[in-house]
């Protein structure tokens, strides 16, 4: 078993945390209209239960709330993320030679995207989005569904471009400083 206490100096954030942070603290502004179709949220095994056993935490809430803010429609998979199927290409079972398995596990997956009525997926690890995009789309009726994406991908493609005033740029760079000193990052000088 991994004890996280050891590593108690070390501040590491996900990439759930870090979008989390700057969306929260406006240092990126989102669009929600540039998503305006039915969107649902699938959980990795290792973000969700197997970050749960070893972590104490799982990161679907904050992959919940990201999805929330860049899109104007969202619809849940399952009543609970902990309880979300497996895609079926977990523990590198994609890159490997067992299809029919893959297949199996990934139609529970299949028929819940179908059930959503949704016609975006958002699965931040490469695993899935690769076996809901690739793999279960050719094996499966998944009804309204068009496409997978990753949640940093979504964030990127929501972000909402508008010049900032002097005040901002001097708040941002304030927030980027603190940001560097929290988690020790020295930045050589140029």
């Amino acid at each position: 078993m991994w004890f996280p206490e050891a590593f108690e100096e070390f501040k590491v954030l996900s990439i759930f945390e870090l979008l989390r942070e700057y969306i929260k603290t406006g240092r990126i502004k989102l669009d929600k209209s540039k998503h305006p179709q039915l969107t649902t949220v699938h959980d990795p095994c290792n973000y969700g239960r197997k970050s749960q056993i070893s972590f104490g935490d799982h990161h679907c809430d904050n992959s919940r709330w990201i999805v929330s803010q860049c899109c104007e429609n969202m619809v849940e998979m399952i009543d609970g993320p902990l309880n979300n199927h497996c895609c079926g290409a977990g523990g590198g079972a994609w890159a490997m030679p067992y299809t029919e398995e893959r297949m199996a596990y990934g139609k529970h997956k299949a028929d819940q995207i179908k059930k959503t009525g949704a016609e975006l997926v958002i699965a931040p690890c490469h695993n899935c989005r690769d076996q809901i995009m690739k793999g279960l789309v050719e094996e499966f009726d998944m009804g309204n569904y068009k496409e997978t994406m990753y949640t940093w991908e979504l964030v990127a493609e929501s972000l909402a471009y508008e010049p900032w005033s002097e005040e901002e740029i001097k708040k941002a760079h304030a927030e980027r400083d603190a940001q560097f000193e929290r988690d020790g990052v020295e930045l050589e000088e140029w």
